[in-house]
């Protein structure tokens, strides 16, 4: 492993497990020493972090850590083992759907009672886990209140206050550090070889986010997708504009969640043919029809979350806007997410009051609120935008 995202120098070989984690060299340091000295060692772990910060790849890396035993010559191959998560003692759960269901969370308690069957530890992660709603954290209680001596939960969240406190009560919690635009820019560069300005435009537009930045980076109808939303948002004026705008946002976050998901669907659906032996093209059996029901039933959910995480995007960029108003109403032009569209913002700032920018800010985090239970994503868009919209003048 190349260690292409840490301090180490380029050329040299970065220390397993730790070489795809980026930015994070405090945490590294705590978890080094929980894997490697007992003392130190706790059953279950939240790391938080804003999105994009590395949560679930320094959760892996710990569980390799914890898994391996570095006197065995085969450490380095079950590390490798863990972070591909092929390893028998890691059990992962990755959300696919909008929330993680109570059959999940009892499949992964069950999971945890076994004994470890070839490494030191079995690891137990949740990305996620955020997505638990309070019935399916209850599951959890007991298996992290009174786990087996040689299991070890890790939890990932965006915060402590996204868990219930009786959950923030059972583990222990390490924040990661937000990486500088610069860092991260820096990041984007030496990975996919873009130019310095594009990287720094998508470090700043994505927020840090490095997996948004290098979409952005490398995905220059992403990055149109983005200019023309805010401009699109910046230019409502009444209802017409609201219902307008609220469904290019949904087609356009529609469209992008199938860029995202098609190409997977149907390597997935050509996987399961192939196992249960039907060639290209030919009639699915009816014997075979049920696990490609359920297949289909899978990617529908997970459809789903991809569109939502689409519009939260979407949403997340409009929050930097109003953010950005609220700067220059606050006469500060330095840290501006969206500098391309300062002379706009500047009107806009001039045009309303702080406390009306704040207003809709407000709507937007509840907007987002509202989104997560599953409210109809147009009818939560169009009313959002209706807050926008009251406050221009036609």
């Amino acid at each position: 492993m190349q260690a292409t995202d840490t301090a180490t120098p380029p050329g040299t070989e970065a220390p397993l497990p730790w070489g795809s984690v980026w930015g994070q060299d405090a945490a590294v340091d705590v978890l080094r020493d929980a894997a490697s000295d007992p003392s130190a060692m706790t059953h279950a772990w939240l790391i938080t972090g804003p999105p994009g910060s590395g949560r679930s790849t320094l959760a892996y890396a710990f569980a390799a850590a914890l898994i391996a035993d570095p006197a065995d010559e085969a450490a380095e191959q079950v590390m490798r083992q863990v972070l591909a998560g092929t390893h028998p003692d890691l059990t992962a759960l990755r959300t696919e759907g909008v929330i993680i269901s109570i059959k999940d969370a009892r499949a992964l308690v069950e999971r945890s009672y076994f004994a470890p069957s070839l490494g030191r530890y079995r690891v137990i992660v949740v990305e996620d886990a955020d997505r638990m709603v309070e019935r399916t954290s209850n599951v959890l209680l007991k298996a992290l209140e009174e786990p087996p001596e040689r299991t070890v939960w890790v939890l990932c969240a965006p915060s402590e206050a996204d868990l219930l406190p009786t959950i923030r009560s059972r583990v222990r919690a390490l924040r990661l550090r937000e990486p500088d635009v610069d860092d991260v820019a820096a990041l984007i560069a030496r990975r996919t070889g873009v130019d310095h300005a594009v990287a720094e435009q998508s470090a700043r537009h994505a927020q840090r986010h490095i997996g948004m930045a290098q979409r952005l980076a490398t995905d220059a109808e992403a990055r149109r997708r983005r200019d023309q939303t805010l401009r699109a948002v910046l230019g409502v004026r009444g209802i017409g504009d609201v219902v307008e705008v609220a469904g290019e946002i949904v087609q356009a976050a529609t469209e992008d969640a199938k860029a995202l998901t098609a190409e997977r669907d149907q390597a997935e659906r050509a996987s399961l043919l192939r196992t249960v032996g039907v060639a290209e093209g030919a009639a699915v059996p009816p014997a075979v029809r049920a696990q490609l029901n359920a297949l289909e039933d899978e990617q529908k959910r997970r459809a789903t979350r991809s569109l939502r995480d689409g519009i939260d995007r979407v949403l997340t960029d409009l929050q930097s806007l109003f953010r950005d108003v609220v700067l220059l109403q606050h006469g500060r032009a330095d840290g501006l997410i969206n500098r391309e569209l300062e002379p706009d913002l500047r009107a806009l700032a001039a045009a309303w009051s702080p406390a009306r920018t704040l207003s809709v800010l407000d709507r937007i985090a509840e907007t987002r609120r509202n989104l997560e239970q599953n409210v109809a994503p147009a009818l939560a868009l169009e009313s959002m935008l209706i807050t926008v919209s009251s406050g221009r003048t036609p």
